[in-house]
């Protein structure tokens, strides 16, 4: 790779970084897209190298959460410890499967996903706050399916807790995203180092992603906290459109 290659994929890191902070995802759910339309990757090595920029984004997102919103350790880890397992079985699931038909489902559920915030932000109350709906124990529910969707598509399984979270457990957006990212963190780890054993990572791609993505996150978080509830919902709808509408271009 030369130096402007080099460079063109440090700001693309820094625009994927500000998403990711913004959304709370780590930058992995537009990179996915992204690397299979401007580099095209199939699914398993785009998952694989935009795991590489997720696992330090994730840690560096997760305290920029914590210090504007602390974030509960007890809900934490009992979100991480199953996501962690169950990732393992997605991951190990994801190596074995046809890229081609992984990508058809991965838009599928983005779509899915895209339609239902959608609903929830026009037809449904946005407000939230700190404390849980339901006792705390039922968070290893979700962290068992996010981990499992998480190693099997690539993208920490945040993207489908933020909404349960919301909607199920009623936390506001950025306290959702806030332990979405503490879910992702350990699963997202075992889920690249999965991907590099089956030789699914291109590293010389994503670790000047990862460094881009590193410098910017923290304004993504900045931006999470000072936009409107409603609005932030919004957006992180249309943002899944736009990922899917993305990679269906590769199919």
């Amino acid at each position: 790779m030369n130096l402007l290659d080099f460079a063109l994929n440090l700001v693309l890191g820094l625009l994927l970084g500000t998403l990711g902070g913004l959304f709370g995802i780590g930058g992995g759910l537009i990179a996915i897209p992204a690397l299979g339309v401007l580099f095209s990757l199939d699914q398993q090595l785009a998952q694989g190298t935009a795991l590489v920029m997720v696992v330090p984004n994730v840690l560096l997102a997760i305290w920029r959460y914590h210090q504007r919103n602390r974030i509960d350790l007890r809900h934490a880890l009992m979100l991480a410890g199953p996501s962690l397992l169950f990732a393992m079985l997605g991951a190990g699931w994801a190596v074995t499967l046809d890229a081609g038909r992984m990508r058809v489902g991965f838009i599928g559920f983005l779509v899915a996903l895209a339609i239902y915030n959608f609903t929830r932000a026009f037809f449904r109350n946005a407000g939230g706050g700190n404390t849980l709906r339901y006792p705390w124990p039922w968070l290893g529910l979700l962290g068992s399916g996010a981990g499992l969707l998480g190693g099997l598509f690539g993208v920490g399984g945040a993207v489908l807790a933020t909404p349960v979270l919301t909607s199920v457990f009623g936390t506001s957006q950025v306290v959702a995203q806030g332990l979405s990212l503490a879910l992702a963190a350990p699963s997202t780890g075992v889920t690249l180092v999965t991907y590099a054993l089956h030789d699914h990572v291109d590293w010389a791609l994503g670790i000047p992603l990862a460094i881009g993505g590193l410098l910017s996150i923290s304004w993504g978080v900045k931006f999470a906290h000072a936009l409107p509830e409603r609005v932030l919902r919004m957006l992180f709808a249309g943002f899944l459109m736009i990922c899917a509408v993305l990679l269906s271009l590769e199919v």
